[in-house]
């Protein structure tokens, strides 16, 4: 049985956990796109950032007219240089795609740029270069 502390407590936690819940199930400030939705953005011209390692684009290829720039490292660290060449090449009020392998990644620097950096049009690659070749999509080896 519970203490009265345990219980004065629980009257606490259990709504802040709740409220974290519901917070981490909120929309992202970007826009996730499909694969129909990446070609068609493509199509009018809208940069590509593929933010992998290079390891990870000799491996799979990346799509074609993908800018190359790494986000983290393999441990998860920023890359030093990544913000700096990320804001020299792209304007916040242009829109901008990223894709990584699976969206994680493109995913946590689409909700940086939005909140940290100002930029207001991010789109983000569902599933990333994974589902662009499961799909059938061509890549350029490097």
């Amino acid at each position: 049985m519970p203490t009265p502390l345990a219980r004065r407590f629980s009257f606490i936690l259990l709504p802040l956990a709740f409220m974290l819940l519901l917070s981490s199930c909120a929309e992202p400030p970007y826009k996730n796109i499909d694969n129909t939705q990446l070609e068609t953005l493509l199509s009018q011209k809208m940069a590509l950032y593929d933010i992998r390692r290079p390891d990870e684009w000799k491996q799979t290829g990346v799509v074609p007219g993908s800018r190359l720039l790494t986000f983290v490292d393999g441990r998860g660290k920023l890359h030093p240089e990544f913000f700096s060449k990320f804001l020299a090449r792209q304007k916040k009020d242009e829109p901008v795609i990223l894709i990584c392998r699976t969206g994680n990644r493109s995913g946590h620097l689409g909700k940086l740029l939005m909140k940290d950096h100002g930029f207001t049009q991010v789109y983000n690659v569902q599933r990333g270069i994974t589902r662009w070749i499961g799909s059938g999509h061509t890549v350029k080896k490097l």
